[in-house]
């Protein structure tokens, strides 16, 4: 069966060490097979000791999770800015290498939040500038055995790439075996016609899987169209995670930047326990 995972930002941002040392023993008991790695600074953890703690609770890395706070741009942005942002997402690719995560997912263009307006040529150009900055990352990423997953997000993060299709033609002349798209039910459910179509526009492209309720919640207690969705994943061959992301409203810095301005279940663990639940009885049932 299709492994799952959960990200730590459930609980924590960022995350630690010592978080993860708390956490990886409920995160196993709960159900999940790996763990998503927000970093969102290079050495907010270590490596070795994020390896080590995983191994001994019997978890895997899905992903290396890159974080992309003001500041943090490929595009529409000065040489100095751009090479900040390079070394750090190398820095991501060599944390998932290490840690043996296989891809590094996020919104790698663009600072969430940053939203511009732009004519199609401006557009045309800003996507180029996409494509020339992540190239270097791309063959960085190769050659470390991970494969970067480019993340669209809703209107309201980013004004770049908000749907599956803008997406695949942005990466769409960057090697299929470096660059893939990351999929996250919460972006889809506000830019997407449907869930199923956007699997399919995808396709063979799909490098990462992210889910949560329509309201960043519990997958399961929503309006999602579940069964749908998975069977698409399946029909298109892919057989990676499922990543279940969403956030805690007590943390100051990621609470406004997700905007969760309340809690989304009766507890964080309920968001992993239970979706981690209602996603394996459905994946059972296709």
């Amino acid at each position: 069966m299709r492994a799952i995972g959960v990200n730590t930002w459930i609980w924590a941002s960022p995350l630690t060490d010592a978080d993860l040392i708390e956490l990886a023993p409920r995160i196993r008991e709960f159900g999940a097979d790996m763990v998503e790695l927000p970093l969102e600074q290079p050495d907010d953890w270590s490596p070795a000791t994020v390896r080590k703690v995983l191994l001994d609770h019997d978890l895997a890395a899905a992903s290396v999770a890159a974080v992309m706070p003001p500041g943090r741009d490929l595009v529409a942005t000065d040489a100095a800015a751009l090479g900040r942002t390079r070394d750090y997402l190398r820095r991501c690719v060599d944390a998932a290498a290490e840690v043996g995560a296989p891809v590094v997912a996020g919104p790698m263009y663009a600072a969430v939040g940053r939203t511009w307006r732009t004519t199609p040529a401006e557009r045309a150009r800003c996507l180029d500038e996409l494509r020339d900055g992540l190239a270097p990352i791309a063959e960085h990423a190769r050659s470390n055995g991970v494969v970067l997953a480019v993340e669209p997000l809703n209107r309201y993060e980013t004004s770049l790439l908000n749907t599956v299709a803008q997406t695949a033609e942005a990466i769409a002349e960057l090697p299929a075996d470096a660059v893939g798209i990351a999929l996250d039910t919460y972006h889809q459910n506000i830019e997407e016609h449907d869930l199923v179509t956007a699997v399919r526009t995808a396709g063979g492209r799909i490098a990462h899987v992210q889910v949560c309720a329509n309201d960043r919640g519990t997958p399961g207690a929503d309006h999602l169209d579940w069964p749908g969705f998975l069977t698409a994943l399946q029909e298109t061959g892919h057989q990676g995670p499922l990543c279940i992301e969403s956030f805690t409203a007590h943390n100051a810095s990621i609470a406004v930047a997700a905007s969760i301005w309340r809690p989304l279940a009766a507890t964080q663990d309920a968001i992993a326990r239970d979706g981690i639940a209602f996603l394996r009885a459905t994946l059972a049932a296709l």
